[in-house]
């Protein structure tokens, strides 16, 4: 797998189209960085680590809105072929506000508003709406 944080956010996606509450994706410290962004921005109910065939998973519980899921577009912007960074200035607005980007700073991984309120730039993972 090259690209981990692209493959589990097609996870995500692809469970909420089938109207799933659970999906699994193999744990690693970025996808929980990531994954913990989703819970505390309220894209997600949460997540929990668990093993599956002697290998950490995450559980993820996907969240919906009177059927439809909480997430309508997840996109994977910086990519291990074509990597985006951005300083606090130019990190983008998803949606005039409405949506999130995650982004990997020197101080962790944090939502943009985040870091636009600790003052630091850094590798624009994804945008969420």
């Amino acid at each position: 797998m090259n690209d981990p944080i692209a493959d589990m956010l097609t996870r995500i996606r692809n469970g909420q189209m089938r109207g799933k509450s659970t999906v699994s994706t193999p744990a690693s410290k970025l996808r929980g960085w990531v994954l913990d962004v989703l819970a505390d921005e309220g894209y997600i109910r949460g997540y929990e680590k668990s093993e599956e065939n002697g290998h950490p998973a995450f559980e993820i519980s996907l969240k919906y809105y009177e059927g439809t899921p909480v997430i309508r577009e997840v996109k994977r912007v910086s990519k291990p072929g074509r990597r985006v960074y951005m300083g606090v200035n130019d990190i983008p607005v998803v949606r005039q506000g409405l949506g999130v980007s995650i982004v990997s700073t020197p101080k962790g991984v944090m939502s943009d508003a985040s870091a636009r309120a600790n003052n630091v730039g850094g590798e624009v993972l994804c945008t969420v709406f």
